[in-house]
């Protein structure tokens, strides 16, 4: 759902020529970005380390400065009490970002688990799981306590964060640069139209796209994006380094 603004132009008449849409799940974007099977995707920005060569191509982003309500924590019990933590296998900056806030933010250090598909039945008890998008929206009628990744970000920062943005991972042409992001405008201009032509029944999308989620990559967000792939890089090195202790 939160793509639906960024794309609305180029499903809606905005051609650009020599260009082809592919739409898939985050971390299969990403998986694609770094095979060289795209040319620039909207990708999880953890994966930007990862990559040998990238540039942020647009003014906007998938972004927060505050609760963002489709990337939290669920659990039946109190944070305190959460021993494991299954983590999203759709998203590797959702996941980066759970284990930072874990760490950091909650002082915590429960057992993490990778998740594979249908694993939502699999929260409960002291087993909570990150869970995010559209299937976040289903869960937060489930789980009795929903923690907001970018909310606790925020509190934790003080700065927005960065969830996604269009990542290209060779130079493009400037012309084309200019008229993607022209495209990645039209919809956040007409986020009525967006809203109308999407209906969804969990969670109002018109707040969820003006309240919720950010579509413009500000300086602060900028700021926010560079702490975050900091503390992620400082993250896998200390586990790297407790791995290879072993």
């Amino acid at each position: 759902m939160n793509t639906k603004p960024l794309l609305f132009g180029l499903k809606h008449g905005f051609t650009i020529d020599n260009m082809e849409l592919i739409e898939e799940y985050p971390s299969k974007v990403a998986q694609m970005l770094l095979n060289d099977e795209i040319d620039v995707g909207l990708v999880p920005v953890a994966i930007i380390p990862q990559l040998k060569e990238s540039h942020i191509i647009t003014d906007y982003c998938i972004g927060a400065d505050g609760p963002v309500a489709s990337v939290c924590l669920f659990s039946d019990v109190p944070i305190e009490h959460v021993e494991t933590v299954l983590l999203d296998y759709q998203s590797r900056t959702s996941v980066s970002l759970a284990r930072i806030l874990l760490k950091d933010y909650w002082k915590l250090s429960p057992v993490f688990k990778n998740a594979k598909e249908n694993y939502r039945h699999k929260i409960a008890g002291t087993t909570a799981g990150v869970v995010i998008g559209d299937r976040a929206f289903e869960q937060r009628l489930k789980s009795k306590y929903v923690y907001d990744l970018a909310e606790a970000w925020k509190a934790y920062s003080g700065l927005p964060f960065v969830f996604a943005a269009w990542v290209a991972n060779k130079k493009l042409p400037d012309n084309f640069i200019a008229e993607f992001n022209e495209a990645n405008a039209i919809g956040l201009q007409k986020i009525d139209e967006v809203v109308a032509e999407n209906s969804y029944p969990l969670y109002d999308l018109h707040t969820y796209y003006t309240a919720n989620i950010n579509f413009t990559l500000s300086a602060r967000h900028k700021d926010g994006l560079r702490l975050f792939l900091q503390q992620a890089g400082k993250l896998e090195m200390k586990e790297l380094d407790a791995t290879t202790s072993q």
